[in-house]
């Protein structure tokens, strides 16, 4: 079987090694092997390996964070199947951090360091290099897949999936010079990422604009939960800042407003470890009371010598910002940081069209619901990448679990503002073509941020909803043409799923319905009526 991968990852990285042993596989990533939003992750990996925790334990927090829509199933796999996974890593060599703490043997049975983010009850995340974790997950897996036999091909972006008979039989891309090319496969892996620049300021590296999880949709595949969009609470609010990880709150730091106060305290009785949507929201808040002023994030209440060994490239970032935080506390600000929603799949990456799996960030199993829990984006990459390689052997259900829900039912969106113009692009100099490429994408970020951001209402959605509608594009010809028309793509489903959702629960909050409607679906789930795509018909 010839399966193409499509995204370098974690989960990426971790289906190709695994299917390789079985398979012909093809790696496809869009820059190089390196670059994926893996490499960024500071905090670590979640899991419950401790002798003083459980898999049932880390269950109960996933389903908290989640805010009730979490399906069942799903974290149940995650949180159970996390433990030898991680075992896996460790195997291959990544090199998790140590302590040299005696009390360590007798209250986890071993001695990986570990730290606490928010909406944990134990301390479970397990890292690597102090806040590098991610980049040491990264390097190991890229060195294990070069002994591996797989065709790696760098540089080159997904334009479309090819659909024939219904079933996905591989991808149209552009190569590295530039040029389409087509490649047939058995089956196709989505491991593609988030689309982080639907909005202007994100925590995402330049590759993440939504291409698998675009492509998919105009193929003709149910998405699923996309109003769902996390911001991290905490991006270092200078020009082009990063993530400064929610570990560094769960060593001790603390907000303060402009007035030196903790304000986090009267949000949540978990003040700064409060689950992402809630500290975000509480960012945000202090910030409109302060009148535009960042919050800055405290950690002067640490040992100094400490700070620097655990967070060692927060350190540098810090320092190359202007800032001494062993001194000073940093301003931060949330950033469009992870999308719950996606590709919606089963537990095995299966998704509604046969022949296309997803796994990681593009995909949609239900594990997150509305809301993610801090860490547990790694080990999703981990485990549901394993699960999928081994099903590429495994006979297709009848009837498949999307998002957990044999039963679930997509809406078949037929506007041609959300399908039509979204997904087939006005040929260049048409009549209805009224603004450049470069224009769409500074164009698509700000409504998305401005009305479909961290705070909702009815009348900003309509109007987003208007506005992404008159957008045009240009026949794509480069990578970024390709990025701008999925970004577009994305933003139209993700603004009509916020406006279909008339409560507000985990990250999708809306301020003229702030309450959660115990009687809404926990998912919302999507298809084209006319898959863009053309369907090819076999000679």
């Amino acid at each position: 079987m010839h399966v193409v991968i499509v995204g370098s990852g974690i989960a990426g990285l971790t289906a190709a090694i695994r299917a390789s042993a079985r398979h012909d596989v093809t790696l496809v990533t869009k820059g190089a092997l390196a670059d994926s939003a893996t490499a960024y992750a500071q905090g670590g990996v979640a899991v419950a390996l401790g002798a003083d925790d459980s898999s049932s334990l880390h269950q109960a927090d996933t389903h908290v964070a989640a805010a009730g829509s979490a399906d069942a199933r799903a974290v149940e796999v995650l949180c159970t199947d996390g433990p030898a996974r991680v075992r896996d890593l460790l195997s291959l060599g990544v090199p998790f951090d140590r302590t040299a703490d005696p009390s360590s043997l007798d209250r986890y049975g071993d001695d990986l360091a570990r730290g606490r983010e928010a909406a944990h009850g134990r301390w479970r995340v397990v890292h690597a290099d102090g806040d590098a974790t991610g980049a040491a997950i990264e390097r190991t897996l890229v060195d294990a897949l070069h002994r591996r036999h797989v065709t790696i091909l760098e540089r080159t972006c997904l334009t479309d999936l090819v659909v024939r008979d219904g079933a996905v039989v591989g991808v149209d891309v552009l190569d590295l010079l530039g040029e389409p090319r087509r490649i047939d496969a058995d089956a196709v892996v989505l491991a593609s990422g988030g689309a982080g620049h639907l909005y202007r300021e994100t925590t995402n590296p330049l590759v993440a604009t939504g291409d698998g999880a675009a492509a998919a949709w105009r193929a003709g595949a149910v998405l699923a939960d996309l109003e769902f969009v996390q911001f991290h609470p905490t991006r270092l609010a200078v020009p082009d800042g990063g993530l400064v990880s929610e570990a560094v709150r769960g060593e001790g730091a603390v907000l303060r407003d402009a007035h030196g106060r903790r304000f986090m305290t009267a949000v949540h009785p978990d003040a700064e470890l409060a689950p992402r949507d809630v500290v975000a929201r509480g960012i945000a808040s202090a910030v409109r009371d302060q009148g535009g002023e960042p919050v800055l994030l405290d950690a002067t209440g640490l040992d100094p010598a400490f700070l620097v060994r655990r967070f060692p490239g927060l350190t540098r970032a810090t320092r190359a910002a202007g800032f001494d935080w062993t001194r000073e506390g940093v301003p931060v600000a949330p950033a469009a940081h992870y999308s719950m929603g996606g590709v919606a799949t089963d537990a095995e990456g299966r998704t509604s069209l046969p022949g296309l799996l997803a796994i990681g960030e593009v995909a949609c199993t239900g594990v997150h619901g509305a809301n993610r829990l801090a860490s547990n984006s790694l080990l999703e990459g981990l485990v549901f990448a394993v699960r999928a390689a081994d099903a590429l052997d495994a006979p297709r259900p009848d009837r498949l679990r999307l998002r957990g829900d044999a039963g679930l039912h997509p809406t078949t969106v037929t506007d041609a503002a959300d399908v039509i113009r979204a997904s087939r692009p006005t040929p260049s100099g048409g009549a209805a073509h009224r603004t450049d490429v470069v224009d769409v994408r500074q164009a698509v970020q700000s409504v998305m941020t401005d009305r479909v951001g961290l705070l909702r209402d009815a009348t900003g959605l309509a109007s987003a909803r208007c506005d992404l509608a008159a957008l045009t594009l240009p026949e794509p010809t480069g990578v970024r043409d390709h990025e701008d028309r999925a970004l577009l793509d994305l933003a139209r489903i993700t603004a009509l799923a916020a406006e279909t959702r008339t409560e507000s629960r985990g990250a999708h909050a809306r301020t003229d319905h702030p309450d959660t409607d115990p009687s809404a679906p926990a998912s919302y789930a999507w298809v084209a009526q006319h898959a863009p795509v053309p369907q090819e018909v076999p000679a």
